[in-house]
């Protein structure tokens, strides 16, 4: 529960009505924290003309608005009147809040951990000395519990071992579930014929432990998995398409060639086409890792993903669904994904020895006994406890209960890891490589003005006031306080720049190649017949040299991969002491070169956040992205990053190094607790008593030891 007050605890649920009506705004608000935050974001919501009410879910952090109003309205007067960041969410990436598989484990928990105190109470008689009716009843009531409740919930491991056998591989849980169904089977038989001895109390003990591993691992990926669709719900997919003098907004997928379509300011183009308008300006980082803006003219091809910083312009749709660029970095998406699914887990690659093993002692047994004793009830028996005995149990648990942990310590820290075997990955790493732009670098503008004298600073002030534009607004924070020349006959040329008069002499500010006419890029000022370069730098992401430092630390080699110039690529390598770094990397570039990397036996680590780093995420052996990226590229990484900040970068990496150790050490848990069991059920003594108390404290000790990773410091 995170609310730190009764009031939080009133308003932690929205009301009915609105949730289910069907012109509702919802809002991610990521920083409210208790009922103050509740009462201003509700006050300010309620506050604003067209809405009709505005309800706040504190364990969700969300605000419920009924209104007709756009979500702009409303993220603006949060921003303005509290400092509330706010985004849109997208109901539909957002699907249905229920958790039918995860209800479906605890369900079947319940009824095996009840089955198993009931069975175990029956077998306490039996163990202190209960003998002939007694005994038997107790046992035909211990099969009437055990059956029923053995078969509903072992079913996640049946299912398994059917679908590995099916596919002619063997897992985990194969060797389980052979062990329950014998198990269960041999008591049921020795029941009915009177035997002194039965393991359905062993059978339910073995079903519960696994079972609180699945139970575990599933939660925590369930929780990872909502915030992912959380992130994912950022980016909402509608597009504005022109029909003669009307405007609709339809869903991207409803485009087709031929369409017109309008781009507003700051959104992202939807399919690819050529420009209709006479100019654009926008932003193709997220496609090419290029970080400054792009002018383009009328007849130019744009892009699906490139951003609009200029004013509203109008394309014509030539290429929609599959025939987009994007689809075709998809292609590569899913080819990479198909080579990564072939990654053979820590636990299966166990399996794969251990199974054959354990069949082949049970087989052992079987057969040395019924060749000593020729009697075939007395050597099943024996070959039974020997499965149940050395049943992977402990070894069933020995990685999903560190990688819960692990996952559930990283979720904490700002890390959803999304793939089972992940941290595993991770941990195998030996490089690093790192896009730049939107990764190392933050979006934005900052400008290097040096050589303009105070009246150069005052005229471009002046004229950024003259425009709307992104590019204008930050100009205008950088300068400050300097005072803003008087300037005559202001006029703005979409997407180009502003031009004006200062005392009989004409200025501009704008694009370089608009100012000179050379094709030059960047921002320039015309001051009469000088023009002055206003160099726009980049400023690096937050805690991305304590990150560069960490990982240089632990051994890895860093590259830096970027699709910029090679000017602002080295520049940034050299300001990180990075010494192996390429630019002008086409997605197609960075795909080949994470791909090589492998082939040369160096296993790397990818972290990026744009459509033109997909690819290369999910080639890489493992890979990371930001929140802030697209989602294309959330969707293709291992792990997502929350937090703005990569200084925790490295303790990812730690965090999965010791996983992998626990992991290791786990087995070998597991093993010595074998090497003790084994001989006391070859030779007749594994009791179902010593077999439910070996297995009871093996996987006890494990899960223990899996805790380490979240108690102990990197």
């Amino acid at each position: 529960m995170t609310a730190a007050c009764p009031a939080c605890i009133v308003d932690m649920t929205a009301t009915p009505e609105i949730a289910q009506s069907n012109r509702n705004v919802v809002l991610s608000v990521p920083k409210l924290h208790c009922a103050g935050c509740i009462r201003s974001v509700e006050d300010i919501l309620n506050a604003v003309p067209g809405v009709r009410e505005a309800r706040v879910n504190l364990s969700l952090r969300r605000a419920i608005v009924s209104t007709d109003l756009p979500p702009e309205v409303l993220i603006d007067a949060l921003a303005k009147k509290a400092g509330f960041e706010a985004f849109v969410l997208d109901q539909a990436a957002l699907g249905p809040q229920a958790d039918p598989a995860g209800q479906d484990l605890i369900l079947r928990l319940g009824v095996a951990g009840f089955a198993m105190m009931n069975v175990m109470l029956l077998s306490v008689a039996v163990w202190s000395g209960a003998s002939d009716a007694t005994r038997d009843l107790f046992h035909l009531i211990s099969a009437a519990i055990a059956l029923p409740a053995t078969i509903y919930a072992a079913r996640p491991f049946f299912e398994s071992a059917r679908k590995a056998l099916g596919n002619r591989r063997l897992n985990m849980d194969v060797p389980i579930s052979l062990a329950i169904l014998l198990a269960c089977g041999m008591s049921l038989y020795e029941s009915l014929e009177g035997g002194a001895q039965t393991y359905f109390d062993a059978a339910l003990s073995l079903t519960f432990f696994l079972l609180i591993g699945r139970v575990l691992e599933h939660r925590t990926r369930a929780a990872a998995q909502s915030a992912a669709r959380e992130l994912a719900a950022l980016e909402v997919h509608k597009a504005q398409r022109k029909r003669g003098r009307q405007v609709e907004e339809v869903s991207a997928s409803e485009l087709s060639i031929g369409d017109v379509v309008i781009v507003p300011t700051g959104m992202r183009v939807p399919v690819d086409g050529p420009l209709t308008s006479s100019a654009a300006f926008t932003d193709r980082s997220f496609l090419t890792g290029e970080s400054d803006p792009v002018s383009n003219v009328g007849g130019d091809l744009l892009q699906a993903g490139e951003i609009n910083l200029g004013a509203p312009f109008e394309m014509r749709a030539a290429a929609v669904g599959d025939a987009t660029n994007l689809r075709q970095i998809a292609r590569m998406v899913e080819t990479a994904e198909n080579a990564r699914n072939r990654y053979t887990s820590l636990a299966d690659r166990a399996a794969q020895i251990y199974a054959p093993a354990v069949h082949g002692l049970a087989a052992a047994a079987f057969l040395g006994w019924f060749a000593a004793t020729g009697d075939v009830r007395l050597a099943l028996n024996i070959a039974i406890a020997v499965l149940i005995i050395t049943c992977p149990c402990a070894l069933g648990l020995a990685v999903p209960a560190v990688s819960t942990a692990a996952i559930a310590r990283l979720y904490q820290m700002g890390f959803l890891v999304k793939s089972g075997t992940a941290l595993e990955r991770l941990a195998e790493v030996k490089s690093v490589v790192l896009d730049k732009t939107g990764t190392l670098t933050r979006p934005g503008f900052r400008f290097k003005l040096d050589g303009l004298v105070p009246g150069d600073l005052s005229i471009a002030k002046g004229l950024a006031q003259g425009s709307a534009h992104p590019v204008a607004r930050a100009l205008l924070q950088h300068l400050g306080d300097i005072d803003a020349a008087e300037i005559c006959d202001i006029r703005e040329v979409p997407g180009q720049g502003v031009t004006g008069i200062v005392h009989d002499r004409p200025v501009k500010l704008g694009q370089a190649g608009w100012i000179t006419g050379h094709g030059q890029t960047g921002l320039a000022l015309q001051v009469g017949d000088r023009v002055l370069s206003l160099k726009q730098s980049e400023t690096v992401r937050p805690g991305v040299r304590a990150m560069v430092d960490g990982l240089r630390r632990q051994g890895l080699k860093l590259r830096v991969l970027s699709g910029d110039t090679p000017d602002q690529t080295e520049a940034l390598a050299k300001d990180l002491c990075i010494a192996d770094w390429s630019a002008s990397q086409s997605p197609v570039d960075k795909h080949e070169r994470v791909t090589g990397l492998a082939v040369q036996g160096e296993l790397a680590c990818m972290v990026g956040d744009g459509i033109n780093d997909a690819a290369a995420l999910t080639a890489a052996h493992a890979s990371i992205a930001p929140s802030s990226g697209l989602d294309a590229a959330r969707s293709a990484a291992d792990v997502v990053l929350i937090r703005q900040s990569l200084e925790d970068v490295p303790k990812l990496i730690s965090v999965s190094r010791k996983a992998a150790r626990l992991s290791r050490q786990n087995f070998a848990i597991a093993a010595a607790y074998n090497l003790v069991a084994i001989p006391l059920a070859l030779a007749g003594l594994a009791t179902p008593l010593l077999a439910a108390l070996a297995m009871s404290t093996s996987s006890i000790t494990v899960m223990l030891n899996a805790l380490r990773v979240r108690w102990s410091p990197e």
